[in-house]
């Protein structure tokens, strides 16, 4: 099996596919000022099996288009929403980030946890720019620095990693600079690393193993995610996940 498919067989078992909160949903979802009186159109990119989708679904009169790349996450995250009755109110595609199906100026809101690193937060903010209406909303996390000083050797690895990496107040001239006005801004809690992700992917280790033969292959993945679990400890004072929310005005 390739490294691919080890990797969606573990992050399948998972109520999250990164770290977040139903909590910090909701922080974020009241920024933003979305009537209430016509039916929103809202996107949640890199989806995932639903966690925040299926959250997103039972609180807004909207319908959501829940992207993903996987289309086994899709299934997932269909098969929760029917168990909650909210499948009518959801449609899953499956897409890259860089190629989505969506009209110019057709979003209330786009959604995108833990997702915008993989093709830029500069360039997601760029491309999914268009297909917002004027006023909607824009939600989006990204890797922040939490402090102006670090350790050398953290801001070496996301250097590295993710070049991306910075302070909000970077994050949030990226925002002006593309015609958003930036409405809020909070790092995920460290329980959103710890409990809602870090300690159930902790927990489905075993079986994975188990169902991959204890293959050196499954045992490489078990020993890289452990590795970024343990990177994340040393480090957690220095940064986390930013939530940022934004406008467009034009």
């Amino acid at each position: 099996m390739s490294a691919l498919h080890l990797l969606k067989d573990l992050f399948m078992q998972l109520p999250r596919q990164g770290p977040g909160g139903d909590a910090e949903t909701r922080i974020a979802l009241g920024m933003c000022s979305l009537g209430t009186d016509a039916r929103l159109h809202v996107a949640d990119l890199s989806c995932g099996t639903g966690a925040t989708a299926l959250l997103l679904a039972e609180t807004l009169n909207a319908e959501i288009t829940a992207v993903d790349s996987f289309s086994e996450f899709l299934d997932e995250l269909m098969r929760n929403a029917k168990s909650k009755n909210l499948a009518h109110k959801i449609r899953p595609v499956q897409a890259p980030l860089d190629a989505l199906p969506f009209e110019e100026n057709s979003l209330d809101l786009i959604w995108a946890e833990d997702s915008v690193f993989t093709i830029g937060f500069e360039a997601g903010i760029g491309a999914w720019k268009p297909f917002l209406r004027p006023g909607g909303y824009l939600v989006v996390s990204d890797i922040t620095w939490l402090s102006v000083k670090r350790p050398a050797a953290l801001t070496a690895f996301w250097k590295e990693a993710y070049p991306e990496a910075g302070l909000p107040s970077a994050k949030m001239r990226v925002l002006e600079k593309h015609g958003f006005c930036p409405v809020g801004y909070f790092q995920l809690p460290e329980h959103c690393w710890t409990d809602n992700y870090h300690h159930p992917l902790q927990q489905a280790f075993e079986a994975f193993l188990n169902r991959n033969g204890n293959s050196g292959a499954a045992q490489a993945i078990v020993g890289n995610v452990q590795a970024e679990i343990s990177f994340y400890n040393q480090y957690k004072s220095w940064y986390s996940y930013g939530m940022y929310v934004a406008r467009k005005l034009v």
